[in-house]
């Protein structure tokens, strides 16, 4: 049976992706990431430092930060800074991509030293932190390459690529990359966070409406690798050479030294 849905897709089939490298600012690599109409924007920035729990040790840390633009949903939510504190979600979706990457970057090859990603959805159309996770994991490699040719870093630090994807069930039915008028009405919703070998990293999920047979949760799960198959072949990056890390640290440098 052929099922198609609102957006004309066929239940196993990705949204159409788009990217755009190195749109704004001076992170050391940045990316504007479009799955559907969910819009992402994410940078990855080095910096000479560690949190205090790792200082004197020799290694390095990632961490991420999430955030929602205010107009980023149909109806305007409030600015997190102008309540005075992160939301929940903010912060649990941060942990979550933070401690993805970090499953996959070899933290010793970075000597004291942190990758911040920094993960802003400009316009959520569900899928909003398996499109961080996935955007981060792209850009990581473009970084990574930067470092290794400005001399920053000696060696790979990206053990493996990630890719992460939305699955749910929706009247008895399986689809793939759930847009949010169907993540609102499904059954059961899962994300997968998987590495391009197929392991898994990360599995989040529940049935809302009713329990999930293990039957529907084996074909969820071979759905997931399907999409996330899709998104790697959708995804190929081309990191040409740049000398943008080289002065941006020459320029901190020359600043630190005449402090």
């Amino acid at each position: 049976m052929i099922i198609t849905r609102d957006d004309g897709r066929t239940w196993n089939q990705v949204r159409p992706l788009k990217l755009i490298y190195d749109l704004f600012g001076y992170a050391d690599a940045s990316l504007l990431f479009e799955l559907g109409n969910t819009k992402v924007m994410v940078s990855v920035s080095l910096q000479d430092k560690v949190p205090r729990f790792l200082k004197g040790g020799g290694k390095g840390w990632l961490t991420a930060e999430y955030a929602m633009l205010p107009s980023a949903t149909k109806t305007r939510t409030r600015r997190e800074s102008s309540l005075g504190q992160r939301n929940s979600r903010s912060v649990e979706i941060s942990r979550l991509i933070g401690r993805c990457l970090r499953c996959v970057v070899s933290l010793d090859g970075l000597g004291e030293r942190t990758i911040v990603v920094d993960c802003d959805v400009l316009q959520a159309d569900g899928g909003t932190r398996v499109a961080s996770i996935t955007a981060a994991s792209l850009l990581l490699e473009v970084a990574q390459q930067r470092w290794l040719e400005a001399g920053i870093i000696k060696k790979n630090i990206l053990k493996q690529q990630l890719a992460a994807i939305s699955v749910g069930v929706l009247r008895d039915h399986v689809y793939l990359d759930l847009a949010q008028n169907e993540d609102s009405s499904a059954d059961a919703d899962f994300n997968f966070v998987l590495t391009k070998a197929g392991d898994v990293v990360e599995i989040q999920g529940t049935s809302e409406q009713k329990p999930t047979s293990w039957e529907n949760f084996d074909l969820l799960k071979k759905t997931a690798l399907s999409g996330v198959e899709q998104l790697f072949a959708m995804s190929s990056i081309v990191a040409s050479p740049s000398q943008k890390i080289v002065r941006k640290r020459e320029d901190q440098n020359n600043h630190q030294a005449s402090a």
